[in-house]
């Protein structure tokens, strides 16, 4: 290992990703993730249809001609999002993922740095175990996103998918990879006009905030009739 490679793993994993965040100029967010956007109200949101692009490595659940597309922003560290994927994406995915009516797109738009490290660990997994590290780092993320030494706390999340402390290391360095976090956010922000997580594009409609499935059930059933 180099003299290099060992100064960065010693400064730890808060320490490291704000040096990468500052190098980037990236805007650092407070890392409990921000909250729903409290001008949305149920599903009263129908406004201009943005024109949606769904790119051939993006992370995807569901059949690619599934006639509804949920994008959803989500930070790793919002309380907001992983009570989202508890709660209400079950209900989504068995009603409408599993049946072929939608497919959701999960693109990253972390808050904060270590939502951002655990954003680039999860891509570092790679495509078959990404939405196994979403998971994993959802459930888990009053222990990591609280921890004192964030990198331990990560690594121990990371070991259950597989990944080594060697690769997680590897993986923060990986200038890439961070590039491609990044990136997503700096889209979301210009196309979508994005500032809070959880964020949705829903057939190009944009709502925003962890909204209760029957808010959704409605949208999607609203979609589904004119897809008919």
């Amino acid at each position: 290992m180099s003299r290099n490679m060992r100064i960065l793993m010693g400064v730890g994993l808060v320490a490291f990703v704000a040096i990468i965040a500052i190098a980037l100029k990236t805007t650092v967010f407070d890392k409990s993730g921000g909250g729903a956007d409290p001008k949305v109200a149920g599903v009263d949101f129908m406004a201009k249809r943005i024109e949606v692009t769904i790119g051939t490595d993006e992370m995807i659940v569901g059949k690619a001609d599934a006639p509804i597309t949920i994008i959803e922003y989500a930070s790793l560290g919002c309380s907001h999002c992983a009570a989202f994927h508890h709660d209400t994406y079950p209900k989504i995915k068995k009603n409408y993922i599993d049946t072929g009516k939608a497919r959701l797109v999960f693109r990253d738009f972390p808050l904060g740095t270590r939502a951002t490290a655990a954003a680039m660990i999860s891509n570092c997994a790679g495509p078959t175990k990404y939405f196994g590290f979403v998971d994993l780092f959802f459930k888990g993320q009053a222990d990591w996103s609280q921890a004192q030494n964030a990198q331990v706390a990560m690594e121990q999340i990371a070991r259950f998918g597989g990944m080594q402390a060697s690769d997680v290391a590897a993986c923060l360095t990986n200038q890439k990879m961070i590039d491609k976090v990044e990136a997503s956010k700096k889209i979301a922000v210009k196309k979508f006009d994005i500032n809070a997580t959880p964020s949705f594009v829903i057939n190009g409609l944009v709502i925003s905030g962890a909204h209760p499935y029957e808010d959704f059930r409605k949208l999607f059933d609203a979609e589904l009739a004119k897809s008919k």
